[in-house]
């Protein structure tokens, strides 16, 4: 049988469902040895018949008599048997458990638990089950893909070497054979996204994201957004692009409008979300003003930046006491010592092990430490040498940390809306950007905040100024508008301008009010006017009221607009998806604009320890598999099957298989079970 990887689903379709019910992983087998040694395998030979013994005492030199005269035991395998078992019973245990044991010479003398063998016997009547191994090259593919592993992985001798001992039998493609099946799934599966974006009637928005990998080099993610008509929120990454040196905003865009040129979806892309990590790019696209879609810095790399400018004054404050926390995590005693402590001076109560990660969520419980269990740190420091008393925080320190503490709190709240929010619209987080503005104004004008903190506040000021100049236009306020919880009331009121809503009023009506509705400009359908226009009096009369209506049906949006907000609990995408008919073409440009992004990361992937675990993988990935294996686990996480050239890989199915052999093979008549020891 050929094992490439070409041919390693060949015979799904062609092979009956019986002779895959008899399929299984690993083959009936005559005897497996699992000795610590090879030189003892000759104990264990089988051998097809065993010859027939008469003699009583060549059975009997195989087993030692216990101390207590009550049991003899198996040299071989250390079963026992009562002394007063038959002859021919242990004869028969010979035969089963140790053909050829006549062949091992004289008696066992050593005294060390021999080799533990299991056997099965031959089934005359049924054939051993042929095996086809590319079913496990297919299932460490996708452990490969989902765990983000490079092919190199499966070079490790020990991990071979593990397969080996369950099967000798079981062949491993090469790393170049596993590279170049990512290589060929990565084809054929980016084909399959291709032809389903063709089919999206909505305009899309885009996000990007950056990262530098260990070989130094520049890597873009660029995914897509949309809304389908079920206001379901689709996304799919389309590539991961290799920038070129200088990696300037030039090379970054040349790559994204590659990108966009090859789905075909240049002219349907109404804004790109970047995660403002390249100014140089940012400063092209403003001097170019290239591209018919609108640039906007991920809200969520900026908020980011604004808190790192919060905690700057309490950095090392805080690296002391993340080496406290490490400390309990790390001692299961220690760490009762501290729950105990707490619950002593209640002091909340604390989830083990804490959050000791440098992202945002891990310092903010850094600071929650010396805030809410202070009395437990202190007590646990000096109950424990190892700690050392240069762990201890000044009162002073600690006054620091607790100014920190609540003066980022409003900060905290709005990173754990964002990241726990199902659809973080631009609207909401503008609504949230706003508050944070306004909590930083407060505290570089107050009198009562420490100088080192209104300074911090000073340069959080500078951050969020850029940030509301580069979202001030008209995409985002549309974008924010079409939000039912946000729409004109809950705006900041540096977007909020008259400008902005009549030229939302122009667009709306130059791209929306008619053109998607020719039907209800006219009188009758076509299949009205074929059957001679047979509607009755009462129903022309009807449709020329609405037909008079359609003078006011650019009014939508004054209409929508003249209503109260939706509560901020609101699901937006089902608000739409009910008032759709209150609103037929407001409801479309909603579709469009409310898939505009405001980040271009999952906010957990930022500021949760889960980003850590993100980076280590794309900063380790080599060159050669980046693109193929990142591509392909966003698209399996995304529901896609696995497809190899125009076959479809079904894992389920090949679980399936292997439970039902393993079953198929574990209740086959005559078949010895493995003796437990």
């Amino acid at each position: 049988m050929d094992w490439g990887a070409n041919n390693a689903f060949k015979t799904f379709k062609d092979v009956e469902p019986k002779s895959m019910m008899d399929m299984g992983l690993i083959p009936t087998i005559d005897s497996v040895d699992i000795g610590l040694s090879s030189s003892e395998q000759g104990n264990a030979t089988p051998s097809a018949k065993p010859r027939k013994k008469t003699m009583t005492s060549v059975y009997l030199k195989f087993f030692e008599t216990a101390a207590d005269g009550k049991s003899r035991r198996c040299k071989f395998c250390g079963q026992s048997y009562s002394i007063a078992t038959a002859t021919g019973n242990l004869g028969r245990h010979l035969s089963n458990r140790h053909p050829g044991y006549d062949k091992s010479g004289d008696v066992v003398t050593s005294s060390a638990p021999p080799p533990i063998t299991v056997v099965r016997k031959h089934q005359p009547q049924s054939k051993a089950p042929q095996v086809d191994y590319n079913h496990l090259n297919w299932l460490l593919v996708k452990w490969l893909v989902l765990a983000s592993l490079p092919p190199a992985t499966l070079e490790e001798k020990w991990l071979a070497n593990s397969y080996k001992f369950l099967n000798p039998s079981i062949q491993l493609w090469s790393s170049e054979e596993y590279r170049k099946t990512f290589h060929e799934v990565f084809r054929s599966m980016k084909e399959v996204v291709r032809a389903s974006l063709e089919h999206v009637s909505s305009k899309v928005s885009i996000t990007l994201e950056f990262w530098t990998s260990y070989e130094e080099i520049y890597y873009m993610s660029v995914t897509c957004h949309w809304i389908d008509e079920n206001w379901s929120f689709q996304k799919m990454m389309l590539d991961i692009c290799h920038i070129p040196y200088p990696c300037g905003g030039a090379e970054i865009y040349h790559s994204l409008v590659k990108v966009l040129r090859l789905y075909n979806i240049e002219n349907r892309v109404l804004s790109c979300t970047h995660d403002n990590s390249q100014s140089s790019m940012h400063g092209y696209v403003d001097g170019q003003k290239v591209g018919p879609f609108c640039y906007i810095p991920c809200s969520a790399h900026v908020l980011n930046l604004i808190i790192d400018d919060g905690l700057r004054t309490t950095k090392p404050l805080i690296s002391k006491i993340r080496e406290f926390a490490i400390g309990l995590n790390a001692s299961s005693e220690m760490s009762e010592d501290f729950t105990q402590f707490t619950a002593a001076y209640q002091e909340s109560t604390w989830k083990m092990p804490l959050d000791t990660s440098t992202r945002w969520s891990g310092n903010y419980q850094m600071l929650d430490i010396v805030c809410k269990a202070s009395k437990s740190m202190d007590a646990v420091i000096r109950k424990y040498e190892t700690l050392g008393s240069r762990m201890l925080l000044s009162s002073a320190e600690k006054n620091a940390v607790s100014n920190v503490h609540r003066y980022l709190q409003p900060f905290y709240k709005t990173t754990n809306n964002m990241c726990t929010n199902k659809l973080p619209t631009v609207g909401l987080v503008l609504f949230f950007m706003d508050h944070i503005s306004e909590t930083i104004a407060a505290c570089r004008d107050s009198h009562l905040h420490p100088d080192l903190l209104k300074n911090a506040a000073k340069e959080m000021a500078e951050k969020v100024r850029g940030y509301n100049n580069q979202v001030c236009n008209i995409i985002i306020y549309m974008t924010a508008v079409l939000d039912p919880r946000i729409k004109g009331e809950l705006i900041p009121e540096s977007l909020n301008a008259e400008n902005f809503l009549d030229e939302a009023r122009t667009h709306f009506i130059r791209n929306y009010s008619t053109s998607h509705f020719p039907s209800m400009t006219s009188g009758y359908s076509a299949q009205e006017l074929e059957e001679g226009c047979n509607v009755s009096f009462a129903e022309e009369i009807a449709r020329k009221k609405r037909r008079a209506n359609m003078s006011s049906a650019t009014d939508e949006l004054t209409q929508y607009l003249s209503e109260p907000p939706a509560p901020i609990a609101t699901d937006v995408l089902e608000w739409w998806k009910v008032n759709s008919m209150r609103y037929p073409r407001l409801s479309l440009m909603a579709r469009d604009f409310l898939a505009v992004q405001a980040v271009s990361v999952a906010p957990e992937e930022l500021f949760c320890g889960k980003g850590d675990e993100i980076y280590k993988q794309r900063f380790c990935m080599p060159h050669d598999s980046t693109q193929a294996l990142l591509c392909i686990r966003s698209w399996l996480q995304g529901g896609m099957k696995l497809k190899y050239k125009t076959t479809e890989i079904d894992f389920e199915r090949l679980m399936e298989l292997a439970t039902t052999a393993a079953t198929a093979d574990n209740t086959t008549p005559g078949s010895e079970k493995k003796q437990k020891y």
